[in-house]
C-alpha cells in the first residue's frame, strides 16, 4: 500500500528495515532458571502485538524536527512532509516506540527504466515514492482518507462511521485492526475505545496516542479454552495484549 520496499536480510540486520507494521511478540509461561527443568516448547505460549506509528497527539517527534517535515493536522494525525524532510533522524531517536524508518536507499530508482515498465506496476499510483534521505512511517493510509472525504463532498453527504479502512485492516483475517472517527460515537473504534480493555503504549510517557489496544483475556474454563491458549499454565489468570 505504501510502497514498502524489500530491503533483504543483510540491511535488516543492520537495522535498515522499511515496514511500517512491526509484530512484537511475548512469550507467556512458567519458566524456570535451572537448565535441567527448562520449559517445555509446549508449556510457552506466545502473545503478539502489532505496533506501528500510534499518532500521537502529544507527539515527541513533532517537538524536535528542525525543519517541521512531522506535523499535527487538526484530525489529530501526525503528518510526514516528505519534500521538507531533511533526514536528520531526530524524531526517529525521539520516539520512544520506535516505528520510524530512515531510507538509506532509493529503492525505485533501479526500476525506473524502460525495459521494466511492467515491474513498475506494482507501484501504487496513490503514493508518492519517497527518495532516499528522508523518514517514513505509518500515516494511516491518509490517501485512502482524501479519497473518502473527496467522494462525501462531491456527493453532499457526511462520512459514514466506518466508511474508511486502512490498507491493514482490508488485509488483515481476523478483524483485528479497526479505523475510525473517535467522535463519532457509531463508529467500531469509538466503541472499541471506550471498552475498559483498551490500553495505550507507554501511557506513563503522557504522548496521548489516538491508537489503543484491547487487553486479551485469556478465558480460565479447560473447556471453552482457544487451542492456542492450551499448555500454558497460568496464563488463563492474567490479561495479555
Amino acid at each position: 500500500e505504501n510502497n514498502i520496499p524489500v530491503v533483504g536480510k543483510d540491511r535488516v540486520l543492520r537495522g535498515r528495515e522499511m515496514h511500517w507494521l512491526r509484530i512484537d511478540r511475548y512469550f507467556v509461561g512458567k519458566g524456570t532458571d535451572s537448565p535441567d527443568e527448562a520449559a517445555s516448547a509446549e508449556s510457552i505460549g506466545v502473545a503478539v502485538q502489532p505496533v506501528a506509528c500510534v499518532q500521537c497527539e502529544n507527539a515527541p517527534c513533532e517537538q524536535v524536527c528542525p525543519v517541521a517535515a512531522t506535523v499535527h493536522t487538526k484530525e489529530g494525525l501526525n503528518d510526514m512532509v516528505y519534500n521538507r524532510c531533511i533526514g536528520t533522524r531526530y524524531c526517529g531517536n525521539n520516539c520512544p516506540y520506535k516505528v520510524r524508518r530512515f531510507n538509506y536507499y532509493s529503492n525505485a530508482k533501479p526500476l525506473m527504466t524502460e525495459e521494466k515498465e511492467l515491474v513498475q506496476l506494482v507501484f501504487n499510483p496513490e503514493v508518492t515514492i519517497r527518495s532516499r534521505g528522508v523518514m517514513e512511517k505509518c500515516t494511516y493510509c491518509v490517501q485512502r482518507i482524501q479519497n473518502v472525504k473527496i467522494t462525501a463532498k462531491n456527493e453532499k453527504r457526511p462520512i459514514g462511521p466506518n466508511e474508511i479502512t486502512t490498507a491493514c485492516q482490508d488485509a488483515c483475517p481476523t478483524g483485528a485492526i479497526r479505523f475510525g472517527d473517535l467522535l463519532n460515537e457509531a463508529s467500531d473504534v469509538a466503541h472499541a475505545h471506550a471498552n475498559p480493555r483498551s490500553y495505550v503504549l507507554l501511557e506513563d510517557l503522557n504522548n496521548r496516542p489516538r491508537t489503543k489496544y484491547l487487553a486479551r483475556v485469556r478465558n480460565p474454563h479447560p473447556s471453552l479454552m482457544d487451542w492456542d491458549d492450551r499448555g500454558m499454565p497460568g496464563a488463563a489468570k492474567e490479561t495479555h495484549a
